[in-house]
C-alpha cells in the first residue's frame, strides 16, 4: 500500500468494510483518526463516496428476488429515459454500460414475477426504452 495515496488507502478499507469505524480505518490505512475524518468528509463532498450500503446474498433473502436488468434506449431519448429510470422507485441502482446494453439497473421485488411486473409496467413504459433483459442473481460467491 505504500504507493497508494492516503485517500486510496482509506477507500480500500471502506470498500472492504463500509461499516469500519474511523479508528479501524486509521489503523488499517496507517493514518490518524482525524486524518480519516478529514479525508472521508472530503471524499463525500467531492462525490467520490456516494453512499454506504450493505452487500446482500440474494439466496438468503426470503421471498425476495434481485435482478440486474440490461436496458436498451433509443439514443435520441437517452437523457430523458435515463432521468426517468433514475427516479423510478423500483430501480435500486442504475449504471451506464459499455457492454451489451446501454444501461444496467438493479431491481428487487418479492419474486421473479414481481421483477417481471416492474419491467413490464414501469421500465418498458418509459418513452425511449426499447428492451429490458433481466438476469436474476442466485448466490453471492464473493
Amino acid at each position: 500500500m505504500a504507493t497508494n495515496s492516503t485517500a486510496d488507502q482509506i477507500l480500500a478499507v471502506l470498500e472492504e468494510d463500509a461499516q469500519a469505524s474511523y479508528a479501524e480505518i486509521a489503523r488499517r490505512a496507517g493514518v490518524s483518526k482525524p486524518t480519516v475524518r478529514k479525508y472521508v468528509r472530503k471524499l463525500e463532498d467531492d462525490g467520490v463516496i456516494v453512499g454506504y450500503s450493505a452487500d446482500v446474498d440474494p439466496k438468503k433473502l426470503s421471498g425476495r428476488s434481485i435482478a440486474l436488468v440490461g436496458i436498451d434506449v433509443e439514443s435520441e431519448r437517452y437523457i430523458d429515459a435515463t432521468r426517468e429510470l433514475a427516479e423510478t422507485e423500483s430501480v435500486e441502482s442504475l449504471f451506464s454500460s459499455s457492454g451489451d446494453h446501454m444501461l444496467m439497473a438493479e431491481v428487487r421485488a418479492e419474486s421473479g414475477d414481481g421483477v417481471g411486473r416492474i419491467i413490464k409496467e414501469e421500465i418498458l413504459s418509459i418513452p425511449g426504452v426499447t428492451a429490458a433483459h433481466p438476469c436474476f442473481l442466485q448466490e453471492r460467491l464473493k
